[in-house]
């Protein structure tokens, strides 16, 4: 993610900003991908904190007009959760758009959120035919420890499931193309096996044997879907940690260049390259602190293979459908 020039002013606005450093009220602008000072704003700037422009006074930003559903204000603590699960949205869809998904020149169907919270039982996450579900309630970073530990995941953010879920909706997508399926099926199997069924597999017998040397992780195992799923996110994982890691001014030995804009780049190889340098120093001064790894996953050959698919199909991906 890119650091944004203050438009009244000295200093930098982060993608989150409701407000400059001296109090002046600013918006994010997505089309021009930087912040303004007049507004219409979001209508749920004052509900929950969004902070991008809206077409008309009244109205929705782009990203809150597709959520459908929003949450049982009754339930406790639904709203703050709700407006962190809006603001992990807005993120990652932002970042997309980079690559021109969910832009006005992106020509294909936009996802539509049902946001969710949790009452006495948990909210399933997935998507179907376009719809992405979230449960909110997940912003609770006890209760998201909680399942990351259960589920022996090593990693478990609202980020992180908005780029899992919205990539089932990409491949929905994609598979619209002519040119897709069978390139898909060649390089993750066939996604016409028994969704249910792997999945009961997983949970009951875990992933395969030597399954680090073909998927990212232990859950990309269970079914060519989730393999594609993971895959994209550890995409778009690396190729934002290098933007962010750009855009701070920070450096390294493989960085092409001062200016380089990771989402330009066309050789995925060197992207990956790069990105995974930078994590793993990251990593390293993470230890010093003695925190966990910022990101705790080891790119082997044919990962690599498929993040190198990835990047080819959601770079060119938005155009024509």
């Amino acid at each position: 993610m890119r650091v944004f020039a203050n438009p009244v002013g000295h200093g930098a606005l982060w993608f989150d900003n409701l407000a400059t450093a001296t109090g002046t009220p600013v918006a994010y602008d997505p089309q021009a991908r930087a912040f303004i000072t007049m507004p219409p704003f979001c209508a749920n700037r004052d509900v929950i904190g969004c902070n991008w422009i809206a077409p008309r006074q009244g109205a929705f930003c782009r990203a809150c007009a597709m959520t459908e559903l929003a949450p049982d204000p009754a339930i406790p603590h639904a709203i703050s959760h709700w407006s962190q699960t809006e603001a992990a949205k807005r993120w990652v869809l932002d970042n997309l758009g980079r690559w021109n998904w969910f832009r006005p020149e992106d020509p294909g169907a936009r996802p539509v959120f049902h946001m969710l919270a949790e009452g006495h039982t948990p909210v399933p996450m997935g998507h179907a035919g376009g719809v992405v579900t979230i449960s909110v309630a997940e912003a609770d970073p006890v209760l998201r420890t909680t399942r990351r530990e259960a589920l022996e995941e090593p990693y478990r953010t609202m980020i992180g499931h908005m780029r899992h879920e919205i990539s089932h909706m990409l491949w929905w997508r994609l598979s619209l193309r002519d040119d897709f399926l069978d390139a898909f099926r060649a390089m993750f199997g066939d996604e016409r096996e028994d969704y249910r069924a792997a999945l009961e597999r997983h949970y009951h017998e875990g992933p395969p044997p030597g399954w680090r040397a073909r998927f990212v992780s232990s859950y990309a195992s269970a079914h060519p879907h989730e393999d594609w799923a993971e895959t994209a996110s550890h995409l778009l994982h690396l190729t934002d940690i290098a933007d962010s890691f750009v855009a701070a001014g920070l450096s390294c030995v493989d960085l092409p260049n001062l200016g380089w804009d990771p989402y330009m780049e066309a050789d995925a190889e060197r992207l990956i390259q790069v990105a995974t340098h930078q994590v793993m120093a990251v990593n390293h001064i993470n230890r010093a602190m003695g925190l966990p790894d910022l990101y705790p996953f080891v790119i082997s050959h044919e990962v690599r293979r498929k993040l190198v698919f990835m990047h080819d199909w959601l770079r060119r991906g938005a155009q024509g459908l």
